[in-house]
């Protein structure tokens, strides 16, 4: 029984040292809490020790730390609504303060999500919307950091910069500026089209008259031409006739007979017709 005895007490013993030494990292701080209240605040790496049962270790990250703000709504100086978007970098600078105002990690983050928005209406509520989403976007981020940081040394935190990540208008706000902007498109499309329209009628009136004024210039120029012709053709005519009557009179009896007599046309004449006398036999 002696050495099962030893071996049992000499596992409590090793059991009672693991619970009295602790270790903080050199990423770390811890504040030692003795029936819940600081007794010490480490800032320091390295190996230490309690009280099993009656000291407690609380560790906090010396890292610079991230927090991602849900988007939130500020009105600028010429009262427009924006939804921002922004993330901050911080670290605990005092952990027993930090302990005793927002205890976690958690409480620390909403905290800040407070006093950063806080400090963000009031300091874009100073600026147009121009300047705010443009020019002065770095000086407002810069003054909104400081004084972000003033109040939050409170609580044991280092504020070491506030970034906005975007900017948006709210949906409603957007939607009904989509519309405008949309109304105002169609009105432009509108007038292009009415003046397309309206160069397109005079393109066709002049084309339409610069046609007529051709045709008209055409059917002069035929017309000109073809009494000539018709003119000359007479001429000549008159011409021959003159030289050989009788010829001319039997030229024009054949196309006369060439022209009528065909088709089995039936003409009902008496024989001694003038139409007739070229093919009448000679007496």
């Amino acid at each position: 029984m002696k050495p099962n005895a030893f071996i049992i007490g000499l596992a409590l013993v090793i059991a009672l040292a693991s619970m009295s030494m602790f270790t903080v990292h050199i990423t770390q701080s811890a504040v030692l809490l003795e029936l819940q209240k600081p007794k010490e605040i480490i800032t320091e790496p390295g190996l230490y020790f309690k009280i099993p049962f009656i000291q407690k270790v609380r560790y906090f990250s010396k890292q610079l730390l991230d927090n991602d703000s849900p988007p939130a709504e500020v009105i600028t100086r010429d009262k427009k609504n924006l939804l921002i978007d922004n993330f901050s970098l911080w670290r605990i600078t005092d952990p027993l303060k930090f302990l005793e105002t927002v205890r976690s990690v958690n409480g620390a983050r909403a905290r800040l999500d407070d006093i950063v928005y806080s400090e963000l209406r009031v300091e874009i509520g100073t600026h147009d919307l121009h300047a705010a989403v443009t020019e002065s976007r770095e000086t407002i981020m810069a003054k909104i950091t400081k004084e972000a940081n003033l109040k939050s040394g409170e609580y044991g935190i280092e504020l070491a910069d506030v970034r906005i990540k975007r900017i948006d208008l709210p949906p409603e706000i957007a939607n009904s500026i989509f519309n405008r902007m949309r109304t105002e498109r169609e009105r432009i499309a509108k007038e292009y089209r009415s003046e397309g329209n309206e160069e397109s009628t005079k393109i066709r009136a002049t084309t339409d008259k610069e046609k007529t004024i051709l045709i008209a210039e055409a059917y002069k120029q035929e017309q000109t031409v073809r009494g000539k012709g018709d003119a000359k053709a007479i001429k000549i005519y008159a011409d021959a006739l003159q030289k050989d009557p009788k010829f001319y009179a039997f030229i024009r009896s054949m196309e006369a007979y060439k022209t009528s007599l065909k088709n089995d046309t039936t003409i009902l004449m008496t024989e001694d017709s003038d139409f007739l006398k070229f093919l009448n036999k000679p007496k």
